[in-house]
């Protein structure tokens, strides 16, 4: 580009967050005599339209060709500027954002120091504004059609919000039926309402609507392609039973003679070998446990084919792969919980009567392992119940975080176990975090109710006795923070309030589906305040709990937000995609790949017939990785070439080399 760089710059105070600790009086000052710069100013908020309204009027009046914002991080309001200039009629690319707020004023607690930091900052921007091209927006076609990976609640809600608008919706759940671990639930906090009566009618709504095609007992198997334009591939597992010809008569089920433990009933009862995970399932077809079934190993027994009058029963049936075309994707894999038996010295394993969180669900629940009965190893009822809080959250040697969920559902089992057993109920907890609507009025009334609190984090539980009181129980030993001193519970019953984590497979699906995970594990968000359900990968949505701990208010919550997100696109009938990608010097390439290797965004492929690197600018995201990865520079970064690179670091260095 020949035409003469002229650059207005502009220095935000963003309130006092910048303004607090760096003069920007002075910066704003400075870099009016950087060379290009024409004009220089300082303002209380760019963002806003005012702030706007200057970069624009200034663009037309001073005839200014590229623009600097020092403000905040880009994350926030690149966007913002860029379509700004775009209305004045400056390409968008040509404006370039210098953080002067989260890497300076808020990390540099001397004003002169932070000051000088500012001045580099902006000298660094302009140096390297001055070097940009013009580049054209590019835009892709969006396929209307969308896949939700993850039937739990947060899953069925964004799948039906979307295909109540029209539009295709693929749901794909591992599990041979749709519902995650609200299934498993008895009640909900702190309404305490029926857990099947709310999800019940969801689960049918699903399974009738027209516009969902129910994937049940899938997986992903392989994701290519870019917003607007993905194509998945979905391993069909192999049931052993014809969907088109199961009845859900439940024969199977009760002639298979072979029984293993049921991990939906967490471990307490056993089911078949051929079963229906439960009574209200979605899809109502029976699945054969082909890890176990007698047939399938040794080629005997056959009941179930017997007498199947369907004749659904297929032993030949394999898994098949089904290729979808969509054109965005929201994961709702949700969560595990953590492993108890961890922490050894709370007994979980060792001790019958010390169980989880979900196990005591189970249990409550009158379709479970006791039919609703709360009841010891020995089927009598405790006559006092100890609730353990943060089992593994809130612990540096597990999980730092809060789990959000636990000392709600702890206050629900204490109202359960006493209206059902009228034990002694025993709170362990660190803080009680009632956060949501009705919650701190909830733990009120289990407070009138008589439930004991008892602030301090559990030591140790044991079975052995040091007073007449503790022969045959369980004690509880735990510090109390109130009185300053270590206590000793008996107790018939302990429950783990266990804390949910990301699921094990979680970063398989990170890799698969190429986004990113924060350092607790859970799938990372876009911005956690301004996009807390997109991800850095375009077209790819976040809903409930894989995302991060949370109810189920605001599981739906954001399901739906998700929703919104994907039918936004599919209205607009096209989205923006990053012109600011990597390019390839034909003549330099020699196809060796380390710059495919490296890409996060799968967007570079080798033709292998040409030995030549080929990038795929839909879903190259500009990262950099691959230049910086080439060994014979063939590959480089649109508006990010080396001279910048050098200019830039020279200005932001000025002082401290």
């Amino acid at each position: 580009m020949d035409e003469k760089p002229r650059i207005g710059v502009y220095v935000c105070h963003c309130g006092l967050n910048i303004a607090g600790v760096v003069d920007v009086a002075t910066v704003a000052e400075y870099a009016a005599g950087l060379p290009n710069v024409v004009v220089a100013k300082d303002y209380m908020y760019m963002c806003s339209d005012p702030g706007q309204n200057m970069i624009k009027e200034d663009i037309k009046e001073h005839n200014l060709n590229r623009v600097v914002v020092a403000s905040c991080s880009p994350m926030l309001h690149e966007h913002t500027f860029r379509v700004a200039c775009q209305e004045a009629g400056i390409n968008p690319y040509m404006f370039e954002m210098a953080n002067i707020r989260e890497q300076d004023a808020w990390v540099t607690a001397d004003k002169d120091d932070a000051t000088e930091k500012a001045k580099s900052t902006v000298e660094a921007a302009v140096r390297w504004v001055q070097h940009q091209q013009p580049l054209e927006v590019r835009e892709v076609s969006v396929n209307p059609n969308v896949m939700v990976v993850g039937g739990g609640i947060a899953g069925m809600r964004a799948a039906l919000d979307i295909a109540n608008s029209g539009n295709k919706v693929y749901l794909v759940e591992r599990e041979p039926s749709i519902g995650g671990h609200m299934a498993q639930f008895d009640k909900t906090f702190p309404t305490l309402d029926c857990a099947s009566c709310i999800f019940t009618p969801l689960l049918s709504e699903v399974g009738r609507n027209e516009n969902i095609e129910l994937m049940a007992y899938s997986e992903v198997e392989e994701v290519n392609g870019y917003i607007g334009n993905f194509t998945i591939k979905v391993r069909k597992k192999a049931r052993y039973v014809d969907a088109d010809k199961c009845t859900g008569c439940g024969t199977c089920v009760e002639k298979c003679p072979f029984k293993v433990i049921s991990t939906f009933d967490e471990g307490l009862k056993e089911r078949k070998v051929v079963y229906i995970p439960f009574a209200q399932a979605i899809p109502n077809i029976a699945t054969i446990d082909g890890e176990h079934c007698k047939y399938l190993a040794d080629g005997k027994c056959g009941a179930c084919k017997k007498f199947c009058q369907a004749e659904a029963i297929d032993f030949d049936q394999k898994d098949e792969i089904v290729e979808v075309e969509v054109g965005s994707v929201i994961l709702a894999t949700g969560y595990d919980t953590f492993d108890a038996a961890q922490i050894e010295r709370y007994g979980y394993g060792q001790y019958d009567n010390v169980i989880t969180a979900l196990q005591f669900e189970r249990m409550s629940n009158a379709s479970g392992p006791t039919l609703g009965q709360i009841q010891l190893k020995d089927g009598s009822k405790p006559e006092s119940v100890a609730i353990v809080h943060c089992v593994g959250s809130r612990d540096t040697n597990y999980h730092e975080y809060c789990s959000r969920v636990c000392c709600m559902y702890a206050l629900k089992y204490s109202h359960l176990i006493k209206e059902k057993t009228e034990a002694n109920v025993y709170q362990m907890y660190i803080d009680m975090r009632c956060y949501g609507k009705g919650y701190e009025e909830f733990y009120n009334r289990l407070a009138d109710e008589g439930t004991t609190f008892i602030r301090g984090k559990v030591g140790q539980i044991t079975d052995k006795a040091q007073r007449d009181e503790e022969q045959g129980k369980l004690v509880v030993i735990v510090e109390d923070t109130l009185l300053g001193s270590i206590v000793r519970v008996p107790v018939d019953m302990v429950v783990l309030c266990t804390a949910l984590e990301p699921r094990t497979d979680a970063n398989e699906v990170a890799q698969l589906f190429g986004i990113n995970r924060s350092a607790d594990g859970f799938f990372l968000e876009r911005h956690p305040k301004l996009d807390p359900v997109a991800t850095m990968s375009d077209g790819l949505y976040l809903a409930g709990c894989c995302q991060g701990p949370k109810d189920i208010p605001d599981t739906v919550a954001q399901a739906s937000a998700a929703a919104g997100k994907v039918l936004s696109m599919i209205s607009r009938g096209k989205v923006e995609v990053e012109a600011a990608t990597a390019y390839v010097d034909e003549e330099v390439c020699t196809g060796c790949g380390q710059c495919a290797a490296v890409c996060a965004y799968k967007a570079i492929e080798i033709d292998e017939k040409r030995k030549i690197a080929e990038v795929n600018a839909a879903l190259c995201k500009g990262c950099g990785a691959c230049a910086a990865q080439c060994p014979s520079s063939a590959i480089q970064h649109k508006n990010w070439t080396p001279k910048q690179f050098f200019e830039k670091v020279d200005a932001a260095t000025r002082e401290y080399i």
